[in-house]
């Protein structure tokens, strides 16, 4: 079903309210769904709506939350989200880093007692608009094992990145450390579709292409027992230096009933000028980025993500009919 931008907004933004999100909070988080949802990315688009009224409803996330700074120092900051959804605390945080980094040089933004938070990447977008350099770390329920491990411990613990260039869109590097993000065997078992080999593993330890068996089980992580091991330090920085949950300590989203999730994320930025200057910087990236571009099928980070949300933006979204009919009836249309 095609939908316009704006539609799918509202719509999310409806179903968000009518299961107990704040207006500010349905407002962030629809536009955060809806934006994943743009560039492509349905595992972390107008999927997780379903998703989030659930728990919201069921008192997984605290639809009434209100994010406060908790603790500062300098370009150090720590939100607490409250325990509701993400969007909002995120939203702070990166503020906040913002304004540091312009006075520091450099600065670290945390959020603790938060919630799934969606595409990485886009948290970091006003960091680019405001001429500087971002990276965005967060925790997941566990979904991974350690490295040498069969039994999920870590979550898949995605990282971002984002770099501004001169007169261009800016460079993107988003991933999740698992083999691939989780939201894509939810999307699989949605779609009763079978998962490749080296996804995931069954609940037994077993490799599995069955999507509700990796659901069940544990995903693997990107490259082995490195991938695992960069987990390890992304969920140190997020939990201990916050006081956010392990991962092991949260329940999984994709199961109704369950504990708040009280996740972690952290945002780094750093302004050029504070370096080696901004000339320097935009000319170093544009000679990387030249240098790239010199080699045939190259396509830059990011590149396809923003070519789809301009399609999306000219032409509307292709919600799935079932999809649009439940968001529908979840916002009481």
């Amino acid at each position: 079903m095609r939908t316009s931008i704006p539609a799918a907004e509202d719509l999310a933004r409806r179903a968000l309210a009518a299961a107990g999100a704040a207006p500010a909070m349905a407002d962030a988080t629809a536009r955060a769904l809806v934006a994943a949802e743009a560039q492509g990315l349905g595992s972390h688009g107008l999927s997780r709506v379903p998703q989030y009224a659930t728990h919201l409803r069921n008192g997984r996330a605290n639809g009434a939350a209100v994010p406060a700074i908790a603790r500062e120092r300098g370009g150090a900051v720590l939100v607490d989200a409250g325990e509701g959804l993400a969007f909002p605390a995120c939203a702070l945080a990166v503020e906040e880093a913002i304004g540091r980094a312009r006075v520091h040089g450099v600065a670290f933004a945390a959020v603790t007692n938060s919630h799934h938070f969606g595409v990485a990447a886009d948290h970091l977008r006003p960091v680019a608009a405001a001429g500087l350099v971002g990276l965005a770390l967060g925790n997941s329920p566990a979904a991974m094992p350690v490295a040498g491990g069969t039994r999920a411990v870590l979550g898949t613990n995605p990282v971002a990145a984002i770099f501004p260039r001169r007169d261009a869109p800016p460079l993107i590097v988003d991933l999740s450390l698992s083999e691939v993000a989780r939201g894509k065997v939810m999307v699989a078992a949605r779609d009763d579709r079978p998962i490749p080999l080296g996804w995931a593993l069954d609940a037994s330890g077993a490799p599995t292409t069955d999507p509700k068996a990796a659901l069940a089980g544990s995903m693997l992580a990107m490259g082995g027992a490195k991938g695992a091991t960069l987990a390890l330090v992304v969920e140190l920085l997020v939990t201990a230096l916050t006081g956010a949950a392990l991962a092991f300590e949260a329940s999984s989203f994709f199961v109704d009933e369950g504990n708040r999730p009280r996740l972690g994320q952290a945002f780094l930025v750093i302004d050029p000028d504070a370096l080696a200057g901004r000339s320097t910087y935009l000319a170093r990236v544009e000679t990387l980025v030249a240098a790239m571009l010199e080699q045939p099928g190259v396509r830059l980070p990011g590149q396809r993500r923003d070519a789809l949300a301009a399609a999306a933006a000219r032409d509307g979204l292709e919600i799935p009919p079932a999809l649009h009919a439940q968001l529908a009836a979840l916002a009481g249309a």
